[in-house]
């Protein structure tokens, strides 16, 4: 079965600039204008993509998770926090050299995304030295769904709806590029040399899709039927390399889950690294933890899989984790692809840590996400709530 979007024409995936569009909401009454202290407000407009509503309306399985996905909370709010922080270098007259990147965006989850309302970011900036500075950002959502009743798109209108508690809170650092100290510029073989004859068995676009949602007995069963779903899982076309054999009698702290990704439509121009960090870190959220619990026996009898706790680490300057956007395949200008590798080196205690480590074509390892969650058998998640 082609996936859903296997349309001709324009691809319906959201691109980056679609999927986490911000619009600037009137500043709080006691606040005003960039300096420490101030908080300005953004929010979202476009829905936040939920996973299961990817499957045939008539499948079981659509619908049945209601939450949206964590990396679209993630993401956005460090492009709030991008945003304040580029306006307080625009107004100092900062010029290229001075301007700092993306570093590290450290978040907490503590409520489930709704898809039927916008996030409401509040951004306060907290410390600014010559190479770097810290902001902090706090996302809501309103009490109530939308003004508008297709939830579509979120009108101005929604920025003055009463707020829920707090979904997300986070710090996003800022950091001055810089040269490698006495040129040490050290990391381990990347996967295109360490996994070359799986890497090299077939081109990227011909792995599978990534799974809409990676939990064993759901693959299984498409396997069965013999369906392959794309979706419309934004930014990204995710593609999952089948390490199986590899991972065959290996621990689950020993093993690796690869998957190839790039750009579905070009990002806005000029090209910009910290809107490709963004990109990354969105698209590094995706399954991670629901890989956990199937490494570790619970991919039929799954219950729960949420993020706790998320920290993305910038490695590089952020001109080292440009995407450019291409159709092709073999090397040339956006047509190689960029990997996410995987490992799971502690499960207990009904949670799991999710190490992703971000590479590029080039085979540099540009960025590493840290992920903390819950992971739970649908016995323990009978008896046990966050």
């Amino acid at each position: 079965m082609a996936g859903i979007n296997d349309t001709p024409g324009d691809d319906p995936r959201l691109s980056y600039q679609e999927a986490l569009a911000l619009v600037e909401l009137p500043p709080l009454p006691s606040s005003a204008g960039t300096t420490s202290g101030s908080v300005r407000r953004f929010m979202s407009t476009s829905p936040v993509y939920v996973q299961t509503t990817d499957y045939p309306r008539d499948h079981p399985l659509w619908g049945m998770h209601k939450s949206g996905f964590g990396g679209h909370v993630y993401a956005q709010s460090g492009l709030a926090a991008y945003k304040v922080w580029k306006s307080v270098e625009d107004q100092k007259g900062a010029k290229s050299h001075e301007r700092l990147g993306i570093h590290t965006i450290h978040g907490y989850f503590t409520l489930a995304a709704k898809p039927d309302r916008p996030f409401v970011y509040h951004v306060q900036v907290l410390t600014t030295l010559r190479s770097l500075a810290t902001l902090s950002v706090t996302a809501y959502q309103p009490s109530q769904p939308s003004t508008n009743p297709k939830a579509d798109y979120f009108p101005l209108a929604d920025g003055s709806l009463p707020l829920e508690p707090p979904s997300f809170t986070g710090i996003v650092s800022f950091k001055l590029a810089e040269a490698h100290s006495s040129g040490v510029n050290s990391q381990e073989a990347p996967p295109q040399v360490r996994f070359a004859d799986i890497l090299s068995s077939r081109p990227p676009s011909e792995w599978a899709p990534s799974p809409i949602t990676d939990i064993e007995a759901i693959v299984e069963y498409f396997a069965q039927e013999n369906q392959s779903i794309v979706g419309l899982f934004p930014m990204v076309d995710v593609k999952k390399v089948d390490m199986s054999a590899y991972n065959r009698d290996k621990p689950p702290h020993e093993r690796r889950e690869i998957a190839l990704y790039r750009l579905v439509k070009p990002l806005p121009s000029p090209a910009d690294g910290n809107d490709s960090v963004l990109v990354h870190a969105f698209a590094a959220d995706r399954n991670g933890l629901l890989m956990v619990g199937n490494h570790n026996g619970l991919g039929h009898k799954f219950g729960k899989a949420a993020t706790i706790s998320n920290t993305f680490v910038v490695h590089e300057n952020v001109d080292e984790a440009v995407m450019e956007y291409g159709t092709g395949e073999g090397k040339g200008l956006g047509n190689e692809w960029w990997v996410m590798e995987y490992s799971f080196p502690r499960t207990a205690r009904g949670r799991g840590i999710v190490v992703n480590k971000i590479w590029s074509p080039k085979g540099v390892h540009v960025a590493t996400e840290y992920q903390d969650g819950v992971v739970r058998s649908n016995e323990a998640s009978q008896r046990v709530k966050l």
